[in-house]
């Protein structure tokens, strides 16, 4: 079967930004794959065929891409949306779980990147779209693998971005602010809590939790995403909502020491 739609690959399209970027496709007129691990092989819910992946395994993704490839015949857009959070200060979690953080918001990235850019290459078009955050190039205490794995994401697809515009193909950023997801209630929490850390910890988690509650829509993401997926002339980063574009303009326009001060009163730390 091949279509002559434009067909974007979503993974962690299951729940939150994912489902929502995965249904915003499809009203944009593409055939839309979505993935997650717990689709118990193919099916196909509103308007979007699902597919078994794990993006921290290799032959996981291989199979994946190729299955999209022999159902569709091209793939124009990734969206590299899965990933996972993390709680707790960076002494409380394990090495293991830091590992296990950066194997899918980093390297999961990367192994679906290296699997479709072939593919890319060869039709002389397509959109990689990563999903990565405010937490990309501002800091996060209590979240610190998270950010650096963003941080990682950042210079990554912006090095990519430059590799392989020559042959059609463009690396994108979406930068989403707090959204309303179940994302932090599902971040393990930190392997050895520490009792040093356990106060600042608890203030932290209430700050998130208000945050959360006032957070934007998915949807808003959503949109972001559309516009890196159609957008005539795509820009780099696409900061998704309001808070996301003031956050990316003060960091860029407010002195340094000024931005940390203003980092500590948020996350209510000391002064």
């Amino acid at each position: 079967m091949t279509t002559n739609r434009p067909v974007a690959l979503v993974t962690g399209a299951s729940s939150g930004i994912g489902k929502a970027a995965a249904l915003a496709l499809v009203d944009a007129g593409f055939e839309v794959v979505g993935t997650s691990r717990r689709t118990s092989g193919e099916a196909h819910r509103d308007g979007v065929t699902f597919l078994d992946l794990d993006v921290a395994s290799d032959t996981s993704v291989a199979r994946a891409v190729d299955r999209v490839i022999e159902k569709f015949g091209r793939i124009d857009v990734l969206v590299n949306n899965a990933g996972i959070g993390s709680a707790g200060a960076g002494e409380e979690r394990s090495l293991t779980q830091d590992q296990q953080l950066f194997d899918i918001n980093v390297f999961g990235l990367i192994r679906m990147t290296k699997a479709v850019l072939p593919h890319m290459r060869a039709q002389g078009r397509g959109r990689i779209i990563n999903i990565s955050s405010v937490l990309g190039f501002v800091p996060a205490p209590y979240m610190a693998a998270y950010a650096a794995s963003k941080h990682a994401v950042e210079g990554y697809s912006e090095s990519m971005d430059h590799e392989v515009r020559q042959h059609g193909v463009r690396v994108l950023l979406v930068e989403p602010a707090v959204t309303r997801t179940a994302f932090e209630a599902n971040s393990p929490q930190p392997a050895t809590p520490l009792p040093v850390y356990e106060q600042q910890r608890q203030v932290f988690e209430g700050v998130m939790a208000a945050a959360m509650k006032d957070g934007d829509d998915p949807a808003t993401v959503a949109k972001a995403i559309v516009a890196a997926a159609t957008d005539p002339k795509p820009k780099l980063r696409y900061p998704a909502g309001p808070t996301a574009g003031r956050v990316s303009a003060l960091r860029r326009l407010v002195p340094s020491r000024a931005f940390d001060r203003q980092i500590r009163k948020l996350n209510q730390l000391p002064a």
